[in-house]
């Protein structure tokens, strides 16, 4: 079993992607903030994150930079989740060492597939 943060400061955001992981049988926790993303991130080494870029306190690209720095979660996928959809955002936050990423409104069954993709690719690392 795989266990997902979802960083999102949307409520109803947030709700739908764990309803959707949950079903799909993954653990899911929720982040409103970069900051709390992190404590989680630390506390529990997920097995991947979903991250929203634009949250209120701390960006999304802040707090995966902080994420990368740190040994404990350097390795862990984290994907980009953003209605920034402008030519050169996917590229940029690529750039910036997110692993892949998804526009908002998110389309549930590029979710699943990412979700699948990312965690295959860590069980085969596994083993």
């Amino acid at each position: 079993m795989s266990t997902i943060l979802i960083v999102d400061d949307n409520p109803g955001h947030l709700a739908l992607l764990s309803d959707v992981l949950q079903a799909e049988g993954h653990t899911t926790q929720a982040a409103e903030s970069g900051e709390q993303a992190i404590e989680l991130a630390l506390s529990t080494t997920p097995d991947l994150i979903l991250m929203d870029i634009q949250i209120g306190d701390m960006g999304g690209v802040e707090a995966l930079s902080v994420l990368r720095q740190n040994p404990a979660t350097r390795a862990v996928p984290i994907i980009a989740v953003t209605a920034l959809a402008m030519d050169g955002d996917k590229e940029r936050l690529l750039a910036a060492g997110f692993d892949d990423y998804l526009s908002k409104p998110v389309d549930l069954a590029v979710v699943r597939k990412i979700v699948q993709r990312f965690l295959s690719s860590a069980e085969d690392g596994r083993t």
